[in-house]
């Protein structure tokens, strides 16, 4: 199933805002993932358990380091599962 840009951004907005209790509208493509989400160590395992739950695929920690924005991690995700069709 290939799944749009918007769908991917709608997406990751529901579950990481409901997952980590942020509002909706803090997660914006410019904002930096780890200081909008508050995320410390354990919580970068919670976000590979609900990005595989979402889109059927494993990150490994040293790709986290390389996303800074929610853009970096769209763009991320997109060729991800462009990679996987």
């Amino acid at each position: 199933m290939s799944r749009t840009r918007q769908d991917i951004e709608a997406t990751t907005i529901k579950f990481l805002s409901e997952e980590f209790e942020v509002d909706p509208s803090a997660i914006t493509p410019d904002a930096p993932m780890k200081e909008t989400l508050a995320l410390d160590s354990l919580d970068y395992v919670d976000l590979v358990v609900v990005i595989e739950q979402n889109f059927g695929m494993k990150m490994k920690g040293d790709q986290f380091m390389k996303l800074i924005t929610f853009s970096d991690f769209y763009d991320h995700i997109e060729e991800e599962l462009a990679a996987k069709v």
